[in-house]
């Protein structure tokens, strides 16, 4: 379980406006700007956890429910600093947005929107950054979209590429491909535009989710081949949700009929899979089980596979419709391509620590353009631990070793911070650095990390 580094007292208390928890038992965690949260080591772990909503259908689900044609009720989706940066960015493009309860009530617009006054900073959400960035060529008028330093350092010249493809007068303000951004919207061409599939797959989607609101018809073709591809089934199951229907011609032709609308309609939000991949590998490396819920067995997300990639290192693996199950056992390290699933890269890094033999995974360079360079950072970190790890371009290898704890550097990447609180349940010492960084997409990481290790 984690422990805060001071403090003694008494029960759960509210954090900062972004809704960050102090996480209290008979310690308190201080989850502040520069605290640091000390994971104590776990034995066989036996928990039942339930998985918060998908970030990715989350912030799709908002987008569309913006552009679609009347009021969308959003069921149980993610409520954090990512999730946060979409709704107030939509309430900004005169779109209204509200939290009832833990739900979202969002009035669609049909596409009819007016470019915010002021600039929006959208912090280093990527999601909402590469999607508003096509939303806003539909809003009449200039939209300013900007970010923080390492989001103002995030390639999205690919994108920006092809909205001049369909005359969008769309830049990098300076000049380097990057945020921030100045988009002159007013109503897109559409047409066929070609583009690189090397980058991200959040190009693609940006492009997808408007294209219904394009004056044409829209062909995107694929220049190479497309990273990350179940982030694009995601993009496609969430529209054809909604009422529209793209077409997918071997992830290399996407195609759009434009003058369209999505159909408003009550939504529910599954289960994230990326979220549900640090309690199932703390299962795996203690040698415990673990039952989670509130995930869709049949999912498209690509994390998904993370369950498999845990079998395939000696864990048993149970699915059903209400629960996923885990037990740990010795595990063998596997030569793996984790292009489909670049989330669930960091933990599964973390579960080789403890594996017989190395593990190499590959077709992950896209990690360089995330949060943070995250092939240097799991080379930094793990071997800060005592691990012997070899990173290329597009791959990294971990070899395992005798560990030693420490002070986890997380870059201010959630995904850094989430995948080491779990070498923790096995190595003594193991210490978090800037645990606030969760609020991007877990802000209650560490409270329901801490009960599944207490039970």
């Amino acid at each position: 379980m984690p422990q805060g580094q001071r403090g003694t007292d008494s029960a759960r208390t509210k954090g900062s406006s972004a809704g960050v928890y102090a996480i209290v038992s008979s310690f308190t965690l201080w989850i502040q700007e520069h605290t640091v949260i000390e994971i104590q080591p776990a034995n066989h772990l036996a928990a039942s956890v339930a998985i918060p909503a998908s970030k990715s259908y989350t912030n799709r689900a908002l987008l569309i429910a913006a552009l679609a044609d009347g009021p969308c009720h959003l069921g149980s989706p993610l409520l954090s600093d990512d999730t946060r940066y979409m709704s107030e960015a939509l309430r900004a493009f005169g779109v209204p947005v509200a939290r009832v309860g833990n739900d979202f009530q969002v009035t669609g617009q049909r596409g009819v929107m007016r470019a915010p006054k002021e600039e929006i900073f959208v912090g280093n959400a990527g999601t909402t950054m590469r999607f508003l960035t096509t939303f806003s060529a539909l809003a009449e008028g200039i939209t300013r979209l900007n970010g923080d330093e390492r989001m103002q350092e995030r390639p999205l010249a690919d994108l920006l590429d092809c909205l001049r493809q369909m005359n969008v007068d769309a830049r990098s303000v300076r000049n380097n491909g990057c945020p921030p951004l100045e988009i002159h919207g007013g109503g897109v061409q559409g047409g066929e535009v070609h583009l690189a599939g090397d980058k991200s797959s959040q190009y693609l989607t940006s492009l997808l989710l408007s294209a219904p609101y394009f004056r044409n018809d829209t062909t995107i073709r694929i220049v190479g081949d497309l990273t990350s591809k179940p982030y694009a089934d995601i993009t496609l199951d969430i529209m054809k949700a909604f009422g529209i229907h793209a077409q997918n011609e071997a992830y290399q032709t996407f195609r759009v009929q434009g003058n369209q609308a999505y159909r408003a309609r009550d939504y529910t939000v599954e289960g994230d899979w990326s979220s549900a991949s640090y309690f199932l590998a703390a299962a795996a490396v203690t040698g415990g089980t673990a039952a989670l819920t509130g995930l869709n067995p049949d999912s498209v997300q690509g994390d998904a596979g993370f369950l498999g990639a845990l079998a395939e290192m000696g864990c048993a693996v149970e699915k059903t419709a209400s629960e996923i199950r885990i037990r740990g056992n010795s595990l063998r390290g596997i030569h793996i391509n984790m292009n489909s699933m670049p989330d669930a890269v960091q933990t599964l890094a973390v579960v080789a620590l403890f594996a017989e033999g190395p593990t190499t995974i590959e077709g992950i360079g896209n990690l360089r353009i995330k949060e943070t360079d995250r092939i240097h950072a799991l080379e930094k970190e793990l071997s800060r631990l005592g691990a012997r790890v070899e990173a290329g371009e597009d791959s990294i290898t971990i070899h395992p070793g005798s560990y030693s704890g420490g002070e986890i550097e997380t870059y201010n990447d959630h995904r850094m911070a989430m995948s080491f609180a779990v070498a923790g349940l096995r190595v003594p010492g193991v210490k978090i650095k800037n645990p606030r960084c969760v609020e991007k997409s877990f802000p209650d990481f560490f409270e329901r990390f801490q009960a599944m290790a207490q039970r």
